[in-house]
């Protein structure tokens, strides 16, 4: 709907009055009607069925530190309008990686400097639209979508960077970033191929869990590292067939012990050590993919201490690769999956 005062307007420019159906001579006169032209309302608002408020609070990144705690604060701002291709999102669901930490440090574009918003990924109802956005999206929409400022109770968001999604449920969520990372990384990158082992690290995380699951759907047979045996337990119900809680047993021992033909596709995410024991367990023709390397995001550098001397011979001897996979750089590709 319009606003209330885009409303009054149009109602005054094209309602009928009685003193104007008089004045044409010979006319009779008609019941008044009202009716209320919103083609040249620049956006749409549900104030009603939403209770839109005035102002809402948000988190704002005002110091560039990998401690989250520092480097926000909440902040109360008014809510804000739609432009002619936006949306505006009632947050219901936010999702929280561990990549936040490199956002608030100031990793992934050092050009842009405090205050700025915090958040990638958002789930909720469509409240608010522009016009040109109306012809794809209409008031009570659910999406999810990526990109900055999702940690808000109320989000701008480009038409064209919405998803549609059935529902306002979490699960949804977890698609953007997580799922559709290990889906294309093991697609693209992996070369699966039905029989192949598979060494999934942090198996039991976001992205984790996603990547144990595509793979074992082509045929894998797939290890999984996790700190719990709770974890182990989540792992094996999702189909890992070798979860390793690396607590409780030594991770290269086992490695070197149960698969001395080596590791063909390592999905990794931990780096520094955990890396190194990657490349030294890789089969011949081994694909190595580094999604990530948690392990230092909270250290000054946000990269952990790795010792690569000797990378090129070993991948050498095993004609094997190492190959890197940020969901940024292939947006395009990621946008089309969520599409789809």
């Amino acid at each position: 709907m319009c606003s209330p005062l885009r409303a009054r307007r149009a109602v005054t420019a094209v309602s009928w009055g009685r003193r104007g159906a008089d004045a044409l001579s010979g006319v009779r006169s008609v019941p008044r009607r009202l009716i209320i032209d919103t083609s040249y309302s620049a956006h749409f608002m549900d104030f009603k069925g939403s209770s839109i408020p005035s102002s809402m609070k948000k988190l704002v990144v005002h110091k560039l530190s990998p401690n989250f705690r520092e480097a926000v604060c909440a902040r109360a701002v008014a809510v804000p309008t739609p432009a002619d291709t936006e949306l505006l999102v009632r947050n219901r669901f936010i999702g929280i990686n561990a990549s936040d930490i490199n956002y608030t440090a100031g990793r992934y574009d050092p050009s842009v400097k405090p205050p700025f918003d915090a958040g990638f990924e958002g789930l909720g109802e469509v409240v608010g639209l522009g016009l040109s956005a109306s012809s794809s999206f209409t008031v009570g929409d659910t999406v999810a979508y990526f990109g900055s400022g999702a940690f808000a109770e109320y989000t701008l968001v480009p038409a064209k960077e919405s998803v549609p999604v059935p529902s306002v449920k979490p699960e949804f969520l977890t698609l953007l970033v997580s799922g559709a990372t290990a889906y294309i990384a093991l697609k693209r990158l992996g070369d699966l191929a039905k029989g192949q082992t598979v060494l999934v690290t942090a198996a039991a995380g976001g992205t984790g869990q996603f990547a144990v699951q595509f793979a074992k759907q082509a045929g894998c047979h797939v290890i999984g590292t996790c700190s719990s045996d709770e974890k182990a337990g989540f792992l094996k119900s999702i189909g890992c067939d070798r979860p390793i809680n690396y607590t409780t047993e030594d991770l290269a021992k086992t490695l070197r012990k149960e698969y001395p033909q080596g590791i063909d596709v390592v999905y990794e995410s931990v780096g520094g050590s955990v890396l190194e024991l990657a490349v030294n367990s890789l089969a011949n023709k081994g694909r190595l993919i580094i999604i990530g390397f948690i392990s230092g995001y909270q250290t000054a550098s946000g990269i952990p201490p790795f010792k690569g001397g000797t990378l090129p011979v070993k991948l050498l001897q095993k004609s094997a690769s190492v190959r890197g996979f940020f969901c940024l750089t292939l947006w395009a590709t990621t946008r089309r999956l969520w599409a789809a």
